[in-house]
């Protein structure tokens, strides 16, 4: 086995451990707090909520929440600005991915020269971050333990995926209760991303045993508890699992990346602007199938794992039922089927296809792709 490593960050999980964010910044070394959010997010009271904490620690703070769904890169520049303005020394990020995202592209312009697309794929961060701390309210992109930061080129209209071991925050704070504030659809958007991540990173070329553990319970509980939480935001069981799922996947595909289905979908979120969590739900059984000859073995706990019955089957068999899981539960939670659904025209797709080949998520794919194969996934996708 190659050497590996695997990073996480200080982890801060149960109900009301919000309570904890002032006193997780104060021994950070902070003072003065840039407090990263989106309007929706400040609109339902949990901004309220910490900012209470932070005044309890007697911490100054700035809040921040000019950041659309897909964070573009002149929002960066104009949160750098501020943050500097302001003479922050310390990061809070509050919300979904995109606010965690954003929160963590201003660390890392905050001390580190030039524009957000000097930093795009692996390793070019130089300088060290301030200290940050994140707190997600979706289940979720996992930003908050991962080592992603997924920002628009809005000149390019493409999503640039910046990885780097700085960014991984130095504590995330997971509190289930945040969850019953999210509507029907972004829980299911956001519940099969973390699918999506639990499955892209347990096939990963560099998936290893301690990701795979995260991946496997990730899917587990995805299979137990994503429906029953969509049914209701009051199902305080269902949010505490999935809140513990979308951790878990995110630990994984932070240390063993992803593959195709992310690629894939940076390219659509960028260009048309669409839930991230919606892309991948539509991509993933197309890339799945796509995937199988890689790793028919893997297919078959995959099936396990999403409560498929698998006993006395063969490989083959097993693994097959992997696929149907997964578009049973794409169906149970009203997930458009196509692309077209969401906006996509066929004439888009050579160029898209171009730019997935180049995503940094490919390279871990299982299986190796041609443009010409990304491009005949997106057309049976459509």
């Amino acid at each position: 086995m190659q050497i590996s490593k695997f990073m996480t960050p200080e982890i801060i999980f149960g109900t009301n451990s919000l309570c904890q964010t002032g006193e997780s910044l104060r021994r950070l070394g902070a003072t003065r707090v840039f407090l990263v959010s989106d309007p929706g997010v400040a609109n339902v009271g949990w901004i309220e909520r910490i900012i209470d904490y932070l005044r309890e620690q007697k911490l100054e703070y700035h809040l921040w929440t000019q950041i659309t769904a897909n964070p573009k890169d002149y929002e960066i520049h104009a949160g750098v600005a501020e943050y500097r303005a302001r003479e922050c020394n310390a990061i809070l990020g509050v919300g979904g991915g995109s606010a965690i995202d954003a929160a963590k592209a201003i660390a890392l312009l905050s001390t580190n020269e030039g524009s957000i697309s000097d930093y795009e794929g692996v390793d070019q961060i130089t300088h060290p971050l301030p200290p940050m701390v994140m707190v997600p309210t979706t289940a979720g992109s996992g930003s908050e333990v991962s080592q992603f930061s997924i920002i628009v080129d809005s000149s390019k209209k493409v999503k640039m995926a910046i990885i780097s071991k700085s960014l991984i925050p130095d504590i995330a704070i997971i509190d289930p209760q945040t969850l019953m504030t999210k509507d029907r659809q972004l829980t299911a958007n956001t519940g099969m991303d973390v699918l999506t991540h639990a499955i892209e990173s347990y096939i990963s070329l560099a998936a290893t045993p301690l990701t795979e553990v995260h991946s496997l319970q990730a899917m587990r509980l995805i299979a137990t508890y994503l429906r029953p939480s969509v049914a209701s935001c009051f199902n305080a069981e269902a949010k505490q699992a999935m809140a513990m799922a979308s951790l878990q996947a995110g630990i994984a595909f932070s240390n063993a990346i992803l593959g195709a289905v992310h690629a894939m979908s940076h390219q659509l979120g960028g260009f048309l602007d669409a839930p991230h969590g919606e892309v991948n739900a539509i991509l993933l059984p197309y890339v799945l199938e796509y995937n199988y000859i890689a790793a028919p073995a893997k297919y078959g706990v995959i099936a396990e794992c999403l409560g498929e019955n698998t006993s006395g089957l063969s490989v083959h068999d097993s693994s097959r039922l992997a696929l149907k899981a997964v578009k049973d539960l794409a169906r149970d939670l009203d997930i458009p089927e196509s692309l077209s659904a969401i906006g996509l025209n066929p004439e888009q797709i050579d160029m898209l296809s171009e730019h997935a080949l180049q995503d940094v998520c490919m390279t871990t794919n299982p299986r190796d792709m041609t443009v010409q194969d990304v491009a005949a996934l997106f057309r049976q996708a459509l």
